[in-house]
């Protein structure tokens, strides 16, 4: 059996996780009633990230939806002692019962990566999950903070607008792509070589969520340590090939499930502080944005009741990294293009 004391472990590491969230007695303050989505909840990311997101206070409503095994999962997580009531949704005909009424939708749904797969070859099958997907969360909870974890982020952030925007439903400050495991490896790696308590350790990751897109501005990392040049570039390319580290140790039988689920929970969490008014929760996403040309980039954001408060500047960047977002750009912008075509076809 789960000690309390783990649980209380389990949530306190969650708060952590998250960058300068303002700390508070949930156990006096009342807490609003939040409903969440997850849809994929049977795959690879959404069995632990199910479980993640039952360990969280702040969710009273906890919907599960798959197109099979979901109520295996839903009973399964419905034990566990913590607040929210559990319902699992299997098969297409019941996805609006699963997302009525919610507050944050997750989308972990899709196949994952093989070795050799990149993630665009992940893109037909994927697009298409997500563009049926976003169709019902436009008919039936058209106000949810909506999370794409399902790759190629890059692509289906664009067609989830898209979706929205033909649906008459597209609210700029409510879809997030959670680029949340770029910044957790970043966290990681900066630790090891800085010798720093991870806990500790902030780095802002911007731009996309593949290969060169993901830009981890070590130049801002917290505390700072004086890392040579040839370091920082090694701890760029870790982070930037994070998911094929993953994917080529689990040697064909799986990606990178465990580590993104605790980033798209870490998320998620960070989402409802905002909805319930924590002040100053600042994360990573892929959202709409004008701090580039591009309509789409990844940098810090602050959120709240509506979502997305404000998007950050960049901040001041090293000569190393003035480049690595140069070069980026244009394959970040075939990608955001590559969505919104597959959404308008």
């Amino acid at each position: 059996m789960m000690k309390p004391s783990m649980l209380r472990s389990l949530h306190a590491a969650m708060s952590r996780g998250s960058s300068h969230l303002a700390r508070r007695g949930y156990a006096t303050d009342p807490v609003p009633e939040r409903k969440v989505a997850i849809l994929g909840a049977a795959g690879g990311i959404g069995q632990p990230l199910s479980l993640l997101m039952k360990l969280n206070p702040l969710v009273s409503s906890l919907s599960l939806y798959d197109i099979g095994g979901t109520p295996g999962v839903a009973a399964d997580v419905s034990h566990i002692n913590t607040r929210s009531e559990v319902v699992g949704y299997q098969g297409e005909e019941n996805l609006g019962k699963a997302l009525e009424g919610a507050d944050v939708v997750i989308i972990p749904a899709g196949v994952p990566r093989k070795p050799g797969m990149t993630r665009d070859d992940l893109f037909n099958i994927n697009a298409g999950i997500v563009k049926s997907l976003a169709t019902a969360i436009a008919k039936y909870c058209p106000h949810a903070l909506v999370n794409m974890i399902s790759n190629p982020v890059n692509s289906t952030v664009p067609i989830a607008a898209e979706v929205f925007k033909k649906a008459g439903t597209y609210d700029e400050k409510r879809l997030f792509g959670v680029t949340t495991l770029d910044v957790v490896r970043a966290k990681t790696f900066y630790a090891r070589k800085a010798k720093v308590p991870v806990a500790e350790v902030n780095v802002p990751v911007v731009g996309g969520h593949a290969g060169i897109t993901i830009l981890p501005l070590f130049s801002q990392a917290t505390p700072q340590a004086n890392l040579d040049g040839d370091v920082i570039q090694a701890l760029t390319k870790r982070t930037q090939d994070g998911g094929t580290e993953v994917v080529e140790a689990k040697a064909g039988k799986g990606s990178a499930t465990l580590s993104m689920a605790y980033a798209g929970a870490i998320f998620a969490d960070a989402c409802l502080k905002g909805l319930n008014g924590v002040p100053d929760v600042v994360e990573c996403s892929f959202v709409q944005s004008t701090v580039t040309e591009l309509p789409f980039f990844a940098s810090k954001v602050r959120l709240g009741k509506n979502g997305v408060e404000e998007v950050l500047g960049l901040g001041s960047l090293s000569d190393f990294e003035k480049q690595g977002l140069e070069n980026l750009k244009g394959e970040l912008k075939s990608s955001i293009e590559k969505g919104i075509k597959f959404a308008n076809q």
